[in-house]
């Protein structure tokens, strides 16, 4: 974890939690480490401040904890789940499962789910026992699998030093009832015991009393109900703790589920695993020096995570299955434990016990305990012999049988095997018991096979079936399927499991058996996976020549559901078929559901329109003619149908249609209407009213209109609509359009209105009104009387529209009497403004009076009402003052101008009163009519800073000069403010905003004359805070000299804020700040006391943070004697480097806040003498790390080693490790001495110990460290010291560990003790636990040091050693042999060969030719053979004895070839023993040593018996040898290779006339025997000649012999061989004759009756397909119906009689007799 950038002091109980196998929690100062265990370590920081925090096992919920305030937090996603403050401090927390948080006090146990209420409290589940109280501390907490039973765990300090007690508290939550128990770990698991049902809920503990130092393990279970029998309960069973680990305790218990084991870890780092089932110990190790102090268990594997402490390791302990069994049966030695164990977990290792065990409890008679041996062995025992001697016990009486017993057995712990289930099988159907089977089949209990199935077949069909299909067995299923006539399930089960059939057979036998099955069986051919398995058009023809239309037309809609193009001629078949023949409700339902699209149209529609189906006719018709014909009958179809299939028509197809259909007669009036309100947008509105007009159907168009005209945008729609409504007298409709659409054209309908004249003016009303034609209406209804709609219009419909009225009425100068009638009866209602306009550019304004003071009159607020009012009373001169003042409603910033031409003391009264809208107006009127104290007094009352700066400020010009008139107005204002608006005010509000007005303008010097005026001189505000803080401010900036006397003049101003602006950077006014200070830190300015003291630090900062006067600030720090002062002052001399100063100030302020401070400064400085004081003080009031740590360190400074060992012996938080190891490094060996054996740390102790050389102590501390590191340094410094004994003792502990013996043994060699490094490693030769790097290691030293020791070293413990550093070893110090003998002892024949071929003294004949046949690299085998016949040419020959089946003897002989004459010699006995091999290298190496020793016969033999050499290059080379018998063997070589002519001319020149006869007749060839035979005639041999026709007679032509023979006189020569050619021509004759006679009459009549009985007949009654007929099981045509006979053709790769490819005549198979009588 450190690794990943966790700090050390957050890796500890409390701060890291690990809840699960998913995330690691780590708690730091400023933010909470989230480690993702599943995401590859990644860590994921988040700034929370908490004192705790643990990560929900099961999903991303955080629970936080902050003192008493506790949180859970979704992490996904992102909410708070829940918060509760808790009223005692969480000392320890956990969760126990998903969705429970446990929470345990200082004294009792609480339980907070995540379900539930957001503010649902922490559940109370019990209190703590008094055995387990506030000085315990807690460690561990679990719940039962039930949730029934709680377990809290801790630990504390025991009766003696060292010893650590552990308290658990088992409670039960149902009986309310807590029992204490003595012990340190505990946990609850949930285990299925042998013979029972339910599973047992036990409670795994660790026990250890204070008064016994044994440690025992507990397993009992928790919670059985007693009525179904006696808990489960292990005797405690003793846990082997070692020696060196007595004062160990266990800090955690884990169970692993998945195994049913149990792991303790301790606090020294064992780790002990434990069968849960037994009790037993069955592993201990030590895997870490560290603690591991926060532990979990991973479901999925059983394993358990552990983190240790400050270090941070993450270590995973787990199960190693297959080694478990052979360490409990070689090192436990328990054969019992090894085989539950391995039976229970299926582990391998114990095969041999199960056998033995078996053996034993049959031999007993045992049957039960046997039989559950067997099924606890796995795989081990249960096979077929196992099963044969169950079934060979005899029953006993009463009893059942053992096979039984055995089967019953098997099937309580599992499922059976194969050979199981057959024998299981066969018993219990003979008993007639398939019941039983159905029941194991249904649990699972069966190993299905085809075996299985065949045997329940005869019993029960379905289960059968079921067998099949898990064994997969598919023709037997699809067998079952058509025995039970599933036909329907045939098809998807075969294309499911890929298996292939004949399926047309099948379907043919169905088709008039069980046309119902054929057709499922159809549908699941057509419906198949991947494409139809049967031609469909075939099919439904052979459907319908059945007369079979019902299942035809279901078959064809299976399988034309998918649509395709290709099957449009089938799906026109199939709605002809149903149309034609009698069933169009089906046609019409295939068409209704539209899956059929790509059949004939207009085919099926001319079927349709004779079947009557008008409907659907029209739906398959296109063209425009034939939709006419069929829509003469409109009236017999469905209205819905008619306005729906316009839809389907272009638009010039529909107006044609519907131009139709209005042609005859108003009957279609109605549809055509839905027609045309359905389709007005595809259509077209304007196309649509032509079809209505040229019909004259006014009415139709109303409500065709009337029907669209509200979606409408169309304007002629909307104008044609109020046409037909106005013509068919419906104005209400003509009025409702022209009041609410916006679509029509106004101009268009106002005009047709003014033309039409209705009676009803009101559409014409709304047009105008709506499009502002207000003028033109009014003239209207005025030129024709209507002058009550005038009123009803402004009254009722339009009042905003009054003053166009009225004006137009001005215009066309109607009586002023009916005009004030009108804008009475408006009333309000009418917009003023407007009004007011009109009347004013008519000047007619003073007609309105009567209607504005009516409107005033009844309350009216309206600006424009009072400003026309305002205006007329102005003009009147109706004390136009008072209404300006008095009146809220005007807008002065219309009356103001109004006035200004009038009276410029109006337009100031006016403008006043905007209140602040019309400020620049005023400031204008007022600077250009003078008048300043009106605006002075106008200043003052706003209290407006920007108001004050217009008038204020200086105004420059372009060039930066002032404006001198624009002065002395400013000038004259200022004036008028300072001597009369200011006296006069009252208010300190006025005076405030004014002050800071002249502050805002930058006029110091008036400021501070005003404020001395006004202060200083006497005034109601003298005591004013504010104005007192605005003198010395303005001072501050102006003028600074006079701040020191306003500051001891003045009282009440805010000193702090003073102060800090007079130490501010731009003023640094640091004596007048601390005179503040001073002067309020008096009683008689600040009577609190904490004030007081505040006043004084401020003034202790002034002196040391601003003046940085020390000694100054120390006088003040004794005048005042104050801690909070002290403290002030010891940082700033911290800060100013003065330690030792600053620790004094430290101790008189009582104050150890800046102890890190303090301790560092320390410590650079050096003064530990003066800073323990200060620490010691510190202690009082805080327990830090740092405080103790320093303390301790100041002593060991100061080598105060008494306090040093009392204050380490007391209670501390130090950490004692890390001083420890400081005060070793700088050398403080007798401090860190004391410390690390406070602590126990025996390793460093040890170092300790060293560097005081003290070795036995030393030696001593390291025995309790049992650290290798520890071992090796105190080995290497007692080595220095030349304690030779202590070193040795070291030594053996640090060579346990090979990593380590290297380090040993360089260290001993350079110190040159070889001796005594030769007796460490003798002496480790004992060890209990030795090793193969200390055998290993001996040996390199014996071959350095004692080479007479090297070889018994190899011979007695080869098997213990690393074969190849001694080799090397040996062959560094040239000990060959002994190099030689550990290559071959370790199978290393190739490094041996090479040693014994390189170093003749390590070679030894038998000893190499025993390694040379076992070397893998075949070139040393070669590199022997030059090895040999280099340096031991006399064993050669036993050489290649040994060689002869390893070797390439055609590459030895290239070696022997290569090396001289000599060497071939000397190898002739080995390639003769080899030349059966027949290698040409062999053979020609042979004969060449044959030829040069001149034994022909040798070579004679070896030509005939082995001919793979080159041969005619040997025939060449012995045609000129000098013996005869070589040249004849150089003529028969010739020969063998059919070179005729050459070994003829060979055996000519030696005369050898047998060896020509011999090879001339062996050649076979006429040319070369007649060329011999003449030789023969002109060199006169008569009797070669006549040995020649005797011996080539087969190849002789008879013309050739007597040619030659009457040639040259030999005619008794050649009669031998016309005699025997006589006789040969005669039997040739004879056999011919015999063969061409003509046969019997009788023979003739057989042969004829065996050639029909070949051809099989055809009355025999025997079946088509035993004699090789057509295809198998298809029926003959059935008479009517569709022809099949195209289905019957015969198949490509038919035989003509119908057989198959390969097969006999008849039919049969090839190797058959033919049939005839036996």
């Amino acid at each position: 974890m450190q690794q990943l950038q966790v700090p050390e002091t957050s890796i500890k109980h409390g701060l890291t939690s690990m809840e699960s196998d998913r995330w690691i929690v780590s708690v730091e100062p400023t933010q909470v480490s989230l480690i993702d265990l599943q995401n590859q370590a990644q860590v994921t920081r988040r700034p929370i401040k908490a004192e705790a925090a643990v990560m929900n096992p099961s999903s991303n919920i955080l629970a936080l904890r902050s003192g008493k305030m506790i949180q859970m937090f979704n992490l996904d996603t992102k909410s708070k789940l829940k918060s509760h403050d808790v009223d005692s401090p969480v000392v320890f927390w956990k969760w126990t499962s998903g969705s429970n948080l446990a929470l345990v006090t200082a004294t009792s146990v609480y339980h907070w789910s995540t379900e539930g209420n957001p503010s649902d409290p922490p559940v109370k589940v019990f209190d703590r026992h008094p055995t387990i109280g506030s000085n315990t501390q807690i460690i561990n907490y679990a719940v039962s699998p039930d949730g029934k039973w709680c377990l809290l765990g801790g630990i504390s300090a025991g009766g003696q030093p060292g010893v650590v007690n552990g308290n658990m508290q088992l409670y039960s939550v149902e009986k309310k009832v807590s029992q204490p128990l003595t012990g340190h770990g505990g946990a609850f698991c949930s285990i299925k015991l042998a013979g029972r049902d339910d599973a047992a809920q036990c409670l795994v503990f660790h026990e250890k009393k204070p008064e016994d130092p044994s440690h025992r393990l507990f397993v009992m279970e928790v919670g059985r109900d007693p009525s179904k029998g006696q808990p489960h309960r292990l005797p405690p069973t003793t846990i082997p703790v070692p020696p060196e680990a007595a004062a160990d305790f266990p800090v955690s218990l884990v169970v692993d589920a998945k195994n049913d084991l149990a792991f303790l870890l301790s606090k020294m780092g064992f780790v002990y695993m434990f069968d849960i089932h037994s009790g037993k110990t069955m592993f201990r190790t030590r895997i870490t020096q560290e603690t591991m102090f926060v532990t979990c268990a991973q479901e999925s594997t059983g394993a358990v995570f552990g983190i240790t402490v400050r270090t941070g390791r993450v270590y995973r302990i787990a199960l190693n299955g297959p080694n478990l069994i052979p360490y409990i049966v070689n090192t436990l030695r328990d054969n019992d434990l090894a085989i539950k164990v391995a039976g229970r977990l299926g582990l391998p290792g114990a095969e041999h016990l199960y056998t033995q065990e078996f053996e034993r409890l049959m031999g007993a008679g045992q049957v039960k305990e046997a039989a559950q041996l067997v099924a606890s062995s796995g795989a081990a025992l249960r096979t077929p012999q196992t099963i044969a001697r169950f079934q060979q016990i005899p029953a006993e009486p009463g009893a059942p049988q053992p096979v039984f017993q055995y089967f019953s057995t098997l099937l309580e712990h599992g499922k059976l095997n194969e050979q199981e289930s057959i024998e299981l099988a066969k018993p219990v159907l003979q008993q007639g018991r398939p019941q039983l089977m159905e029941k194991w089949l249904k649990d699972d209990k069966l190993h299905c096979s085809e075996t299985l199935g065949d045997l329940i077949m005869p019993h029960d069909t379905a289960m059968a079936l079921s067998v099949y299909l898990r064994s997969e067995t598919h023709a037997k299923a699809i067998q079952c399927f058509v025995q039970r006539g599933e036909y329907d399930k045939i098809v998807p089960y075969s294309t499911s499991v890929g298996y292939s059939m004949d399926y047309s057979s099948m379907l043919s036998q169905l088709l008039f058996n069980n046309p119902q099955g054929a057709l499922d069986l159809a549908k699941g051919l057509v419906s198949a996976e991947g494409g139809p398995l049967i031609d469909i058009q075939a099919t439904a023809e052979a459907f319908l020549s059945s007369n079979r239309v019902q299942e035809t037309t279901a078959f064809l809609l299976e399988a034309l559901k998918d649509n395709k193009e290709e099957h449009a001629y089938l799906q026109t078949k199939l709605l002809e078929i149903n149309l034609i023949g009698g069933a169009p409700q089906v046609a019409d339902a295939i068409m209704q559901n539209g899956i059929l699209t790509h059949y004939d149209r207009a085919h099926v529609g001319k079927l349709c329109e004779r079947a009557g189906m008008w409907q659907r006719a029209a739906e398959h018709y296109d063209d425009i003619n034939d939709i006419k014909r069929v829509f003469k009958n409109s009236h017999q179809m469905n209205p819905e149908f008619v306005v729906t299939y316009f839809g389907k028509l272009n638009r010039d197809q529909s107006i044609a249609l519907l131009k139709d259909m209005m042609s005859r007669g108003p009957s279609n009036m109605q549809v055509c209407v839905e027609v045309a309100k359905k389709y007005t947008d595809e259509l077209g509105a304007e196309e649509l009213v032509k079809v209505f007009e040229n019909a004259k159907a006014t009415e139709g168009l109303y409500y065709y209109l009337g029907a669209v005209v509200n979606f409408s945008e169309d304007p002629t729609v909307h104008f044609k609509y109020i046409q037909s409504a106005c013509m068919l007298g419906q104005f209400k409709e003509a009025e409702r359009v022209c009041r609410d659409s916006n679509i029509y054209k106004p101009e268009q309908v106002k005009e047709y209105l003014k033309n039409a004249k209705l009676p009803d003016p009101r559409p014409l009303i709304h047009v105008c009104d709506r499009n502002d034609f207000v003028d033109e209406l009014t003239e209207y209804l005025y030129l024709n009387s209507l002058l009550q709609y005038i009123e009803v219009y402004v009254t009722k419909v339009s009042p905003a529209k009054t003053p166009q009225v009225v004006g137009k009425l001005f215009d066309l100068g109607a009586n002023e009497d009916f005009t004030k009638r009108i804008l009475m009866a408006v009333g309000t209602s009418c917009p003023v403004d407007e009004m007011v306009e009109i009347a004013e550019t008519r000047n007619r304004l003073r007609m309105l009076q009567p209607w504005l003071e009516a409107r005033v009159a009844t309350g009216s607020t309206e600006s424009g009402t009072h400003n026309a009012l305002g205006k007329i009373y102005i003009q009147m001169n109706k004390d136009p003052k008072a209404f300006l003042t008095n009146n809220m409603f005007y807008e002065p910033k219309v009356l103001g101008p109004f006035c200004e031409s009038l009276d410029p003391s109006l337009a100031f009264v006016a403008y006043k009163k905007g209140a602040g809208e019309c400020d620049d107006e005023l400031i204008k009127i007022s600077f250009t009519h003078g008048l300043f104290r009106d605006l002075a007094r106008y200043l003052v009352e706003r209290q407006d800073l920007e108001l004050w700066a217009k008038v204020l400020t200086k105004e420059e010009g372009e060039e930066g000069e002032i404006d001198a008139e624009k002065e002395s107005q400013r000038r004259q204002l200022i004036d008028q403010v300072v001597e009369w608006a200011l006296p006069e005010s009252e208010s300190a509000d006025e005076v405030s905003c004014t002050v800071k007005a002249f502050m805002a303008a930058d006029l110091p010097g008036e400021l501070i004359n005003l404020l001395e005026r006004i202060i200083l001189q006497g005034s109601d505000f003298s005591d004013n805070k504010n104005l007192q803080n605005l003198l010395i401010l303005t001072a501050i900036r102006a003028d600074p000299s006079k701040v020191a006397s306003y500051i001891d003049q003045l009282d009440n101003f805010d000193a702090k804020d003073i102060a800090l602006i007079c130490v501010s950077e731009s003023h640094m006014l640091y004596e007048e700040a601390y005179n503040i200070y001073n002067k309020f830190a008096k009683p008689e300015h600040t009577t609190d006391k904490d004030d007081q003291i505040e006043m004084q630090v401020l003034a202790m900062g002034v002196l040391v943070d601003y003046m940085k006067d020390l000694d100054r600030a120390k006088g003040f720090a004794n005048q005042v004697d104050e801690k909070p002062v002290w403290s002030k002052l010891g940082n700033a001399q911290l800060e100013e480097k003065m330690a030792a100063d600053a620790i004094l100030s430290f101790i008189n302020a009582e104050d150890a806040s800046e102890y890190v401070r303090v301790c560092a400064e320390a410590n650079e400085a050096e003064i530990y003498t003066e800073v323990i004081p200060f620490l010691k003080m510190a202690r009082k009031n805080l327990q830090e790390n740092l405080l103790d740590t320093e303390l301790i360190y100041a002593y060991a400074k100061t080598n105060n080693l008494t306090d040093l060992e009392v204050f380490v012996n007391g209670p501390n938080v130090a950490n004692i490790q890390n001083i420890g190891d400081r005060c070793f490094s700088e050398g403080l060996y007798n401090a860190s001495k004391l410390l690390f054996k406070s602590i126990n740390n025996n390793s460093k102790l040890a170092l300790c110990h060293i560097h005081l050389e003290e070795y036995r102590e030393a030696v001593a501390a390291a025995t309790q460290a049992n650290n290798v590191s520890t071992w090796k340094q105190v080995c290497f410094a007692c080595l220095k010291a030349a304690e030779y004994r202590l070193a040795a003792t070291c030594g053996l502990e640090v060579i346990k560990y090979p990593d380590h013996v290297d380090d040993v043994v360089t260290f001993y060699s350079d110190l040159g003790h070889f001796d005594h490094l030769v007796s460490l490693f003798e002496q480790g030769l004992g060890l209990e636990d030795a090793h193969i790097g200390i055998f290993t290691e001996l040996g390199i030293l014996y071959t350095k040091h004692v080479p007479e020791k090297v070889m018994e070293h190899c011979k007695v413990f080869f098997s213990k050693l690393n074969v190849s550093k001694v080799v090397r070893a040996c062959e560094r110090a040239r000990l060959f042999k002994p190099a030689v003998y550990l290559y071959m002892s370790d199978k290393q024949a190739d490094n041996a060969v090479k040693i014994m071929s390189e170093h003749a003294s390590a070679f030894d004949n038998d000893l190499f030719l025993d390694s040379i046949v076992k070397v893998r690299n075949a070139e040393i085998m070669y590199k022997a053979v030059n090895f040999y016949l280099t340096m031991h040419p006399m064993l050669f020959t036993r050489l290649m004895e040994v060689l002869e089946d390893h070797v390439d003897h055609s590459r030895v002989v290239n070696q022997l070839r290569r090396t001289g004459d000599w060497a071939l010699q000397l190898g002739q006995s080995y390639m003769k023993s080899v030349q059966k091999e027949n290698l040409s290298a062999v053979n020609e190496a042979l004969n060449e040593l044959y030829i040069e020793d001149e034994d022909y016969e040798s070579l004679r033999k070896s030509i005939d018996k082995f001919q793979n050499f080159n041969m005619i290059s040997l025939a060449s080379k012995l045609a000129t040898h000098e013996l005869l018998e070589f040249r004849r063997i150089s003529a028969y070589v010739y020969r063998c290779n059919k070179k005729w002519s050459q070994s003829i001319e060979l055996s000519k020149n030696d005369r050898m006339w047998k060896d020509c006869i011999d090879t001339a007749n062996e050649s076979a060839d006429e040319e070369t025997i007649e060329n011999l035979l003449r030789f023969f005639c002109d060199a006169s041999e008569k009797e070669c000649f006549c040995a020649a026709l005797y011996t080539c007679f087969s190849h002789v032509r008879p013309d050739v012999a007597i040619e030659l023979g009457w040639l040259n006189g030999y005619q008794h020569f050649i009669m031998p061989f016309l005699i025997q050619n006589m006789r040969q021509t005669y039997e040739r004759l004879k056999v011919l004759e015999t063969r061409t006679a003509p046969p019997k009459e009788e023979d003739a009549q057989d042969q004829i009756a065996q050639t029909y009985g070949q051809l099989g007949g055809f009355g025999n009654g025997m079946l088509m397909l035993e004699n090789g007929g057509g295809m198998g099981g298809m029926m003959p045509p059935q008479q009517g119906g569709i022809d099949m006979s195209g289905f019957a053709q015969a198949q490509p790769g038919m035989m003509p009689n119908g057989g198959m490819p390969g097969m006999m005549p008849n039919g049969g198979m090839p190797g058959m007799m033919p049939p005839g009588p036996m």
